[in-house]
Order: structure tokens, then C-alpha cells, then sequence
């Protein structure tokens, strides 16, 4: 019987991580890519007899993860799997404060990991599997952030931005194609991440709009990691996934 491959970045915390294991309970092959393994997904995937590949590999060298992959997909028959994905969940933020006060650091490490690495892995991933018989779609995790303007976020927003957009032009060449890829740019709501955390821990007097996040806690606005994971993953299973090539978790 053929199996469902997942492949997807950032899956050892946060929405990553419970994306990975919701798609553990679904019996999918998975292949994780993040600086760190986790532990508790290798144990999920033992009981549930699932094969599971977590690959220790810093995003910001993002030529070693595409090169891999690239090598993986490469050794397995076109007509292994049903279904074929690529989830780009991966993202870091930066220290939030003005432009003119931002790192050269800050700045090259968010681009790498958010839009770079993001954009090498959907090469290969489109390249490698062009000719394979699967299902193939290409699931790329945005933000609010890359759809307004924000002070004191403008690094990390031009990632999201930039995903989007990227997004849309890939949309536009996989039409062209016979059997393209379905891609979306998901922006799945607010979640209550380390990346929340830090937002509400930062300078008030660097973020005019920090009191709207600690409210997003304060009042119970924010999504479990969790919930999250299994709205994007409804979003993904969707009939119509790929129809609008940015879209919103919350869209009908």
C-alpha cells in the first residue's frame, strides 16, 4: 500500500511539533528538518510503527538541507508514494526594534532560515518529484505579519512577504506544467508559541504595538500550538487547497 511523505522544517517545537505529530496519528511518512531532533516524536513514531526521519541540519546553511533532500527524493521510485508534501514551517524573529537599529546579523539569519532555505527546499522538492506519480503539494507557513505593516517588524515581515509573493509566482508556473504542484502561502492564525513569548517580553518603547499582544494573551485570543496545527493541516486536506495561492486559515 502506498504511503502519504511529509516533509517539513521546524517540526521539534511550537506548531512545528505538533504539526509532526498529527501527522504521526495520520500514518504519514515524515521527514523533519531542524537544528535539533525531539525525542518524543522518535517514541510517537515507534508505537505507531511509522517511519520517521529527523535530520539535524541549521537552516541557514540552507544549500546542505536542499542538497540533501534533493539526494533523499532522488533515490525513491516515482510511484512510491500517494501523496507527496513539502510544509516550509521553519522561521526565527528577530530582535524587534527599529530598522535603523537592527543587526547585519539579525537581518541575514531571518532572511536565510524564513525565505532563503525556504525557497531552496521548494526548488528541489519541485524539481526532484516533477515526474512522480503522487499527489503533490507545496504548503508554505506565513503570517498577518507579511500582510500588514508593523514598526519594529520589518525584517521578519519582509520574510513573510516575501513567502507570500513567491508563493503567488509559483502558482503562476506550476499551471503551466502538466501534474503541478498545488501551492498555498498559510497564514494560520495567532499562535501561542515561544515567538509570542518573545513579542510580549520586548521593549514597549521599540513596539507601539505591543499592548495589542499581551491583550491576544490576556484575553484568550491566541491558539494552542495544537489547535493550530490541526487548522493547517484541515486547510491542507482541503478540496480547493492551492485555489488561492495566499490564503488564510480562516477563509471559507
Amino acid at each position: 500500500m502506498k504511503t502519504h511523505l511529509t516533509v517539513i522544517t521546524g517540526a521539534s517545537r511550537g506548531m512545528g511539533l505538533a504539526i509532526a505529530k498529527q501527522l504521526i496519528a495520520a500514518q504519514h511518512h515524515l521527514i523533519c528538518i531542524s537544528r535539533t531532533t525531539n525525542a518524543e516524536l522518535g517514541v510517537l513514531a515507534k508505537v505507531a510503527g511509522v517511519s520517521l526521519e529527523q535530520w539535524s541540519l541549521d537552516l541557514a546553511d540552507a544549500d546542505q538541507a536542499r542538497d540533501r533532500l534533493g539526494a533523499w527524493l532522488d533515490s525513491r521510485r516515482a510511484d512510491e508514494f500517494e501523496t507527496a508534501t513539502l510544509i516550509n514551517n521553519a522561521a526565527v524573529l528577530p530582535t524587534i526594534s527599529p530598522l535603523r537599529e537592527a543587526s547585519a546579523a539579525d537581518i541575514s539569519l531571518t532572511l536565510r532560515i524564513g525565505l532563503e532555505a525556504a525557497m531552496q527546499l521548494s526548488a528541489i522538492f519541485l524539481g526532484a518529484t516533477q515526474h512522480w506519480s503522487a499527489a503533490r503539494k507545496l504548503l508554505n507557513v506565513s503570517s498577518g505579519n507579511g500582510r500588514r505593516a508593523m514598526a519594529s517588524q520589518s525584517i521578519y515581515s519582509a520574510v513573510k512577504a516575501g513567502m507570500d509573493h513567491y508563493t503567488r509566482c509559483l502558482a503562476e508556473e506550476e499551471k503551466l506544467v502538466a501534474h503541478g504542484v498545488k501551492v498555498c502561502s498559510l497564514a494560520p492564525g495567532i499562535i501561542d508559541t515561544d515567538m509570542q513569548t518573545h513579542i510580549r517580553k520586548t521593549d514597549p518603547t521599540k513596539f507601539p504595538a505591543h499592548h495589542a499582544f499581551v491583550e491576544y494573551k490576556r484575553d484568550g485570543h491566541l491558539l494552542t500550538p495544537e489547535a493550530g496545527a490541526a487548522r493547517v493541516l484541515a486547510y491542507l486536506a482541503r478540496e480547493d487547497f492551492g485555489a488561492n495561492p495566499v490564503a488564510d486559515v480562516r477563509d471559507a
